[in-house]
């Protein structure tokens, strides 16, 4: 009888790995399905475009720094655009960026602001603390550093904010390689698992996301919920600024047009440690979602699932979740016309991500810009030490 027990076992967790492959590949058949519709939808622009406000939050000298301000000095848009930069340490590198910024576009209104006061544990909060006493317009836009846009970008965000009436709007992104293995690893990851579960989580109402990336918002619903004060010690400061407007009973538009995300890992550490935090974002924030995305990794379960004895059948899942991964990045490559990835890294690049899957649950302790926070409560974040 001892020896049957193993065998039972056995059987069963092959089938349950089976069944999660198999799950696994059918939702990429249904992202294969959803994301052009998403990618298509259309947007209205406004007769009368608004002064904005854009916040960019800057740490070091990163890779298209330049580019990426720039384009908010380029943009189509009618009205003024004050665009405030700010940094907390006064021998921040990005503040040659922002000098050669302000030399190579003369008329406008960039701002550089310097806050060595740390307000809250978050750093990039802190950093937006220091410049919110600046703001001098109605219409608010939060964008990362490593964030690229288009020329109509600002047109689109405060269109789509002016016909929600209150809240806030959002846009995921897709990923821009340096050039390195790693910036190509992250970029994959980006476009064949972020992006596209992105996708189907909102058409499907599976999600209610709200990213850092682009977050515009409305100078009174800002002050409603208690400015960036509200979040200064939030591991997850972009969904917190959502679910606050949320409690409000304001909506978060997640608008179908998607932004450049600069892939600047260059090191094999690099990319763990940001991979890692962002899946351990992920689970403070949604932790039954977070377990259920176990089912998108159809290849490496269906690789499991081979090693406990799935024969021929276990191969050809294997098989199939390859090419279904493949066909939903050529789908999202032709949706937003992105250049073509190394489709020979997709089977690599599953299993990494599977890895960080399994060590989002792990995890106690996250490495951002250089420092040490440890996780103590939902969203909470205290600075700390590496966890032994």
């Amino acid at each position: 009888m001892s020896e049957i027990w193993p065998t039972i076992i056995e059987q069963d967790l092959r089938l349950v790995f089976f069944a999660g492959a198999m799950l696994g590949c059918l939702f990429m058949a249904v992202a294969v399905t959803l994301v052009p519709s998403f990618a298509r939808r259309q947007w209205a622009p406004r007769r009368r475009e608004p002064a904005v406000t854009v916040l960019i939050p800057l740490h070091g000298d990163g890779p298209g720094l330049f580019e990426n301000l720039a384009a908010f000095c380029e943009q189509d848009y009618g009205e003024e655009v004050q665009l405030l930069l700010g940094v907390a340490d006064p021998s921040d590198s990005a503040i040659c960026v922002v000098r050669r910024l302000q030399l190579a576009f003369p008329g406008r209104q960039i701002e550089l602001l310097v806050n060595t006061h740390a307000a809250g544990s978050n750093p990039k909060i802190s950093n937006l603390m220091g410049m919110s006493s600046r703001i001098q317009h109605e219409i608010i836009v939060l964008v990362d550093s490593d964030i690229r846009v288009g020329r109509d970008h600002l047109r689109r965000v405060v269109s789509a904010l002016d016909r929600s009436g209150s809240g806030a709007v959002t846009c995921p992104y897709f990923g821009i390689s340096t050039g390195s293995v790693c910036s190509e690893f992250a970029r994959l990851a980006i476009d064949s698992h972020f992006l596209p579960g992105i996708m189907v989580g909102v058409r499907l109402r599976l999600s209610r996301p709200c990213f850092g990336s682009t977050i515009a918002l409305g100078r009174n619903s800002f002050a409603a919920i208690g400015g960036f004060e509200a979040v200064a010690n939030c591991l997850a400061d972009d969904h917190a600024l959502g679910d606050a407007l949320r409690k409000r009973g304001e909506t978060v538009s997640v608008l179908p047009m998607a932004v450049g995300h600069i892939c600047a890992e260059e090191s094999w550490r690099e990319l763990w440690h940001h991979e890692v935090r962002w899946a351990l974002t992920i689970r403070t924030v949604d932790p039954t979602g977070y377990a259920g995305w176990a089912i998108s990794h159809a290849f490496p379960l269906a690789l499991i699932a081979l090693c406990l004895g799935g024969g021929i059948p276990a191969l050809a899942l294997a098989a199939a979740a390859v090419a279904c991964r493949t066909v939903l990045v050529l789908v999202i490559e032709r949706a937003y016309g992105l250049p073509g990835h190394p489709y020979w890294l997709i089977p690599v690049r599953d299993l990494l991500s599977f890895a960080v899957f399994i060590a989002g649950f792990a995890g106690r302790a996250i490495s951002w810009k250089g420092r040490w926070f440890r996780l103590s409560s939902k969203y909470m974040l205290e600075q700390g030490s590496p966890l032994p």
